[in-house]
C-alpha cells in the first residue's frame, strides 16, 4: 500500500481500511463502536458510549434479539471482548468524545458528526475493485461500506488525534453516529442530549459526485423522507382446492406496490417513491397469508413529504381493504430538510481555500438525497447555533450504495485538514468576539 501524502496519511488509510473490512449495519455496529471508543480513550479523551450516548426508547425498527446475538458473535470473532460489548449489547452503538480546550475562558462548543454504519449489500469481488484486489474487502459477505462511512470514521479519529491536546479555547465534541442509513440514529442521539450546548455543527460526507480536490462548504437539496413498513396479514388456503377461502396478502401487497409507484408527483416540490422490499408467501400452491413491504418516500419540502406519506398510507390501507387483508403500517425512519448557515459555510470555505491540495471550493452543492444529520443541524439552529453539511470529493469509480463503490483515499487527509481548520477557526472567531 502506498502512503497517502499529508498529515496522518498512513493512519487515515489504515483506519479506513480496517473499518471497511469490518462493516456493520444499523444498531449492530458493535465491533465498530467499541473499536472507535478504544481509540478515543487511548488518546485520553472523555468518551461516552451506551446509554450515555444514545437513547433508543423512541427508536423504530430496532434489531430483534436474534440479530443482536448474531452481531455480538461477529464482534467477538473480530476481536471484541465481552466487557467491550456490555454498553452496546442492546443496540446502543454510538460514541461521543469531548475534547476540552486548555485556553482561558469558557469558549464555544464545536461539534463534528460522522456516521459509522454500513449497508446490507454484497461487495464486488471483481479484481478491478481495489478493496478486493488489495485485501481489505468486507469480511461479511452480506454487508459493505458502500457510502464512505468507513472514511468518515477515519477522519473523525484523525481529528481526535489532532485536537486531543486541547490547544484551543472551548470544547470540541466528536459524534460517532450509528444508523444513518434508515434515518434512525440521529434522533436517538438527540434524545440522549448529545447536542446540548453545541454552538456550531459540521457534518461530513465524502464523495457525492465530487472529484478529489473539490470541497463543498455547504449543501442544498436535502430530501425530507419517511420510511414505512407495511405488514399484510391475510389467510392461507390451498390455491387450487379452496382458493376462495384464502385472503391473499401477497396480492394485496403487490397491488399496493403498483399504487404507491403511481402516486402523483407535485408541482411544488421534487418527490421520490420507492418500494425496496416485498416479501411474501411460503409455496406456489398456497395462498399467501402474510406479506411485508418496505418503502421510502422523499420530497424536497417537508410538508410535501408529509402529504405524500398520508397518501401512501391511504394506498396501503385501500389495498388491504380490497383484499380483506389486515394492514399494519409502521414508520421505521425519517429525515428532514435543512439549510446551511452562511457563517458556517464561510468558515469551511475559508479553511478549504487555504489548502494547496484543494483545487476548487463550492459554497453550495446539491445533495439530492436524505441524511438524518439534518435533524442534528436543525436542533443546533433551533437553539441559536449554526451548522453546515460539508462534502469532500472522493472520485468514486461507482455510485454510492453499489457493490463497486470505493473512494480515492487521498480525500481522507483533505477532509481532516478542512475540518480541523474549520473547527479551529470557529473556536478562534468566537473567542475573539
Amino acid at each position: 500500500m502506498a502512503d497517502v501524502p499529508g498529515r496522518g496519511g498512513r493512519y487515515l488509510v489504515d483506519k479506513r481500511r480496517l473499518f471497511h473490512a469490518h462493516p456493520e449495519t444499523a444498531f449492530t455496529e458493535f465491533w465498530t463502536v467499541t473499536t472507535i471508543a478504544a481509540e478515543l480513550r487511548r488518546l485520553g479523551l472523555r468518551t461516552l458510549t451506551g446509554l450515555d450516548a444514545i437513547d433508543l426508547s423512541r427508536a423504530p425498527a430496532l434489531p430483534v434479539q436474534a440479530e443482536l446475538d448474531a452481531a455480538a458473535e461477529r464482534a467477538r470473532a473480530w476481536g471484541a471482548t465481552d466487557a467491550d460489548l456490555v454498553p452496546v449489547r442492546e443496540g446502543h452503538t454510538a460514541a461521543v468524545a469531548d475534547i476540552e480546550g486548555t485556553g482561558k475562558g469558557t469558549g464555544p462548543t464545536v461539534a463534528v458528526r460522522v456516521d459509522i454504519d454500513a449497508l446490507p449489500l454484497a461487495e464486488s469481488a471483481d479484481p478491478r475493485h481495489r478493496p478486493a484486489r488489495e485485501g481489505f474487502a468486507s469480511a461479511d459477505p452480506a454487508t459493505m461500506h458502500a457510502c464512505g462511512h468507513d472514511g468518515h470514521i477515519a477522519v473523525g479519529l484523525e481529528l481526535a488525534r489532532r485536537l486531543s491536546s486541547g490547544d484551543f479555547t472551548g470544547r470540541v465534541r466528536l459524534l460517532f453516529q450509528p444508523a444513518e442509513e434508515g434515518g434512525r440514529g440521529a434522533r436517538a442521539m438527540l434524545d440522549a442530549g448529545v447536542l446540548e450546548g453545541v454552538d456550531r455543527l459540521y457534518a461530513l460526507h465524502l464523495g457525492l459526485g465530487l472529484p478529489v480536490g473539490e470541497v463543498a462548504a455547504g449543501t442544498h437539496g436535502f430530501f425530507a423522507n419517511a420510511k414505512l413498513r407495511a405488514v399484510f396479514t391475510g389467510r392461507q388456503s390451498h390455491a387450487a382446492a379452496a382458493p376462495e377461502e384464502g385472503r391473499n396478502a401477497l396480492l394485496a401487497a403487490a397491488q399496493a406496490t403498483v399504487g404507491l409507484h403511481a402516486l402523483p408527483r407535485f408541482a411544488t416540490a421534487d418527490t421520490r417513491v420507492n418500494v425496496g422490499v416485498l416479501r411474501a408467501g411460503t409455496a406456489p400452491n398456497i395462498v399467501a397469508g402474510r406479506a411485508e413491504l418496505a418503502l421510502e418516500l422523499r420530497a424536497s419540502e417537508g410538508d410535501v413529504c408529509d402529504e405524500l406519506e398520508r397518501r401512501a398510507r391511504t394506498v396501503l390501507d385501500a389495498a388491504g381493504a380490497a383484499g380483506e387483508v389486515e394492514v399494519r403500517i409502521d414508520r421505521i425512519g425519517a429525515a428532514t430538510t435543512a439549510v446551511c448557515d452562511p457563517a458556517a459555510v464561510r468558515a469551511v470555505a475559508g479553511a478549504a481555500r487555504s489548502l494547496p491540495a484543494v483545487t476548487s471550493v463550492h459554497d453550495d452543492h446539491r445533495f439530492g438525497a436524505s441524511d438524518d444529520a439534518t435533524l442534528m443541524m436543525r436542533e443546533v439552529q433551533a437553539h441559536g447555533g449554526t451548522a453546515t453539511y460539508v462534502v469532500v470529493g472522493a472520485s468514486s469509480p461507482a455510485p454510492h450504495h453499489s457493490p463497486g463503490f470505493d473512494i480515492d483515499e487521498s480525500c481522507l487527509g483533505m477532509a481532516a485538514d478542512v475540518l480541523e481548520r474549520a473547527v479551529r477557526d470557529a473556536l478562534r472567531d468566537k473567542e475573539d468576539a
